[in-house]
C-alpha cells in the first residue's frame, strides 16, 4: 500500500510540475520588467528596399506646374506634359518600383536611388531635386503600396498579408493571423528575411520574454516570413492520428493471435 502511494505522489507531483511548465511556455512578454527599467527606446524607421513598390505625388499651387513630374496608370512619358489628358482624370498614380540596384525611374529627373532612405528622406531627396524645375517648394508625397509578410505553422490563419502601415511588429502580425495556436512553440519562432543583396537568413525569437520587443527583428520588413513550430505532442498526435488505421489493423492481428494461441493451449 506504501509502494501505491508514493507511485501515486510521483505520479501528481510529475503531472503538476509538467502543467506548470506548459503553463509557462504558453504566455508572451515574461519578465516585463526588464522593459521598465530600459532607459533606452527605440524608433523604428521604415526603410525602402528593392522590389518595393512606392507610391509618389508631387503637388504645387499651380497644378501644370507639377504635373510633369507624376504619371498616371496608362499615361505615357511624353503625355505626362498635359495634365488634362483625356480619360486620365480620375487614373490611378502609376506605381514606382524600386529596382534591384535601388534605383527608381522618375519622371524628368530619371533614375533616383532610393534604397536604404526612409520615405521622409526620400521625400526629402525629391524635393531638393525638383527645386531648379519650379518657382515654389513642392509639395511631396511617398507611401509603400505593397508592404507584405507571411505568417506559416501553428498559427488560426496562415497566410500572406498585406498592409498600409509602415511598420508591422511580429506580434501584430500574428494577431493579423488569429494567434498562435496552444499547440505553438513560442520561445522559439523563426524569421526568414532577406536583405538588400539577396541574402536569406534565419532569426530566432522567443516571444515569451518581454525582451523581444528590444530585438532588432521585433518590427518585421518587406516580405518577411514567420514561421511557427509546432510542439512535439502536436507532431506526435497527428503522426497517430495519420497511422490510426495501421494501428487498428496490428491490434486487430494481434488480438486475433493472441486468441488463436490461447484457443489452441486450451
Amino acid at each position: 500500500m506504501k509502494i501505491r502511494k508514493v507511485v501515486c505522489m510521483l505520479t501528481l507531483s510529475t503531472l503538476l510540475v509538467s502543467g506548470c511548465t506548459s503553463y509557462q511556455k504558453s504566455l508572451y512578454l515574461q519578465n516585463e520588467q526588464v522593459l521598465n527599467e530600459s532607459l533606452q527606446g527605440q524608433l523604428y524607421d521604415f526603410r525602402i528596399m528593392p522590389k518595393d513598390e512606392l507610391t509618389i505625388l508631387v503637388s504645387t499651387t499651380d497644378p501644370e506646374a507639377s504635373a510633369p513630374f507624376y504619371r498616371k496608370i496608362g499615361q505615357s512619358k511624353e503625355s505626362s506634359n498635359n495634365s488634362n489628358s483625356v480619360g486620365m482624370q480620375d487614373a490611378k498614380l502609376l506605381v514606382y518600383l524600386v529596382d534591384n540596384q535601388g534605383y527608381i525611374d522618375f519622371p524628368v529627373l530619371g533614375n533616383l536611388k532610393v534604397m536604404g532612405l526612409t520615405n521622409r528622406e526620400c521625400e526629402a531627396l525629391i524635393r531638393e531635386k525638383l527645386q531648379p524645375y519650379l518657382k515654389e517648394v513642392p509639395n511631396v508625397t511617398v507611401r509603400t503600396s505593397n508592404y507584405k509578410f507571411s505568417v506559416l505553422g501553428e498559427v488560426n490563419a496562415p497566410g500572406t498579408y498585406t498592409t498600409d502601415a509602415e511598420k508591422v511588429t511580429i506580434f501584430e502580425a500574428l494577431a493579423q493571423a488569429g494567434d498562435m495556436t496552444l499547440f505553438s512553440v513560442r520561445d522559439d519562432v523563426q524569421l526568414l528575411r532577406e536583405d538588400s543583396t539577396g541574402v536569406r537568413r534565419v532569426y530566432h525569437l522567443n516571444l515569451t520574454e518581454a525582451d523581444v520587443a528590444q530585438s532588432p527583428y521585433f518590427y518585421l520588413q518587406q516580405n518577411d516570413v514567420v514561421y511557427v513550430k509546432p510542439t512535439k505532442a502536436k507532431v506526435r498526435t497527428n503522426t497517430f492520428n495519420s497511422n490510426s488505421s495501421m494501428w487498428i489493423t496490428l491490434l486487430s492481428i494481434v488480438t486475433s493471435i493472441t486468441s488463436l494461441v490461447l484457443a489452441i493451449s486450451k
